[in-house]
């Protein structure tokens, strides 16, 4: 398969050439419907706060600050076979030290280190996680384990601060309520910034960022180190006996998805300018799993999709659905959790994808075996 993308390649253009770089095994989509449908659907997007009101556009970037978290599982669960319940701990370390950076200096040079000491804070977190975990020969059902356990620990340990004496310099922690006066985004430093604090900005920021790293996702996981992951997922123990450290691998892709995690964390609580405990609870641990599960853990963008479309279903339901009350959403999301693993073990992208090939495949068969007309003397 590799080979056949390889020739393809060489045999290309300057643009099939970067068209290759994110097209191959290890992606859904790889052919020219595919990218057409792709940029209808940006530009659709794009087009989005020009036909709605601002609460839609408020919770839609909310739902791509999201869609970076679902990002961050589907490449550790979906591609190198590690489930991490505990996402949620790099997105909310992420969150909580954007806050307190931004507190502290909130100059549009501060805000934009915050930005970069968020991420940072937030990927050396899952490093040295995952060093301990991987290089000490945790299994992977105790990484699951342990990874949610983090989590809830840090859930716990945030909510207890709520004193005047849990703060970082002028940023109040303000334990089971909340961080609030988290900074607006602003990236730039003096008079060179850029400040996305208004709605509209904020959300093509977040478009414009998700469909990056969406794109540069698809170039990692068909990669040599992505088809590396997916021989790790597959079979460990033979991808071991070709010489490939494993524990390195993991930790590679664990730490990488860390850094979405936290890149996820600091558009949250920019969004909302505000942070508090639950972003480390069981709840909020759980969803990343439904949206992968759902969507399809083996496609990023099946896990995208499902991550919008399930959370515009929850903003939904939170308002009750007839008699039910809103504390039935998530009743309601996990009863959809449960017939997708039934009906659709894969996901839906992936099924919809073999569907889709199953109906070509048999168009072809039946235009090939119709019978050639008879040349007539």
């Amino acid at each position: 398969m590799s080979a056949d993308f390889d020739s393809r390649e060489s045999s290309a253009g300057p643009l099939g050439r970067i068209r290759g770089r994110f097209e191959g095994p290890n992606t859904l989509g790889n052919s020219t419907p595919f990218w057409v449908a792709f940029a209808l659907a940006v530009v659709g997007l794009a087009a989005y706060p020009q036909f709605v009101g601002l609460y839609s556009v408020l919770t839609s970037t909310k739902y791509f600050a999201l869609a970076f978290l679902a990002l961050s599982l589907t490449l550790v669960w979906g591609y190198c076979g590690v489930l991490s319940f505990g996402q949620v701990a790099f997105f909310g370390i992420a969150a909580y030290a954007f806050g307190v950076i931004g507190v502290n200096f909130s100059s549009a040079g501060g805000i934009t280190a915050a930005v970069v000491g968020a991420v940072v804070a937030g990927t050396l977190f899952a490093l040295v996680l995952g060093y301990f975990m991987f290089y000490g020969g945790v299994s992977d059902v105790y990484v699951t384990i342990i990874t949610l356990v983090v989590a809830l620990v840090l859930n716990t340990f945030m909510a207890q601060t709520a004193g005047s004496e849990w703060a970082v310099g002028e940023a109040q922690l303000g334990g089971f309520n909340g961080m609030p006066d988290v900074p607006d985004l602003v990236i730039g430093i003096g008079e060179t910034n850029v400040g996305l604090g208004d709605i509209v900005p904020l959300y093509y920021a977040l478009l414009v960022s998700l469909v990056v790293t969406y794109l540069a996702l698809r170039v990692l996981v068909n990669s040599r180190f992505g088809m590396t992951m997916v021989a790790v997922r597959e079979d460990e123990q033979r991808t071991a006996t070709f010489g490939y450290d494993i524990a390195f691998v993991k930790l590679v892709a664990f730490t990488i998805g860390g850094a979405l995690a936290a890149v996820g964390g600091v558009f949250y609580a920019a969004w909302g300018n505000y942070v508090d405990p639950t972003v480390f609870g069981i709840q909020f641990a759980a969803l990343p799993v439904v949206w992968a599960s759902v969507g399809g853990r083996e496609s990023l963008l099946g896990t995208v999709g499902a991550t919008l479309v399930i959370e515009r279903m929850r903003t939904g339901l939170t308002e009750g659905v007839g008699p039910l009350g809103p504390e039935w959403a998530f009743v309601i999301i996990g009863g959809l959790l449960i017939s997708i693993i039934v009906l659709l073990p894969s996901g839906v992208a992936p099924s919809l994808d073999r569907i889709g090939k199953r109906l070509l495949d048999r168009l072809g068969d039946r235009s090939s075996s119709r019978p050639t007309e008879e040349p007539v003397e």
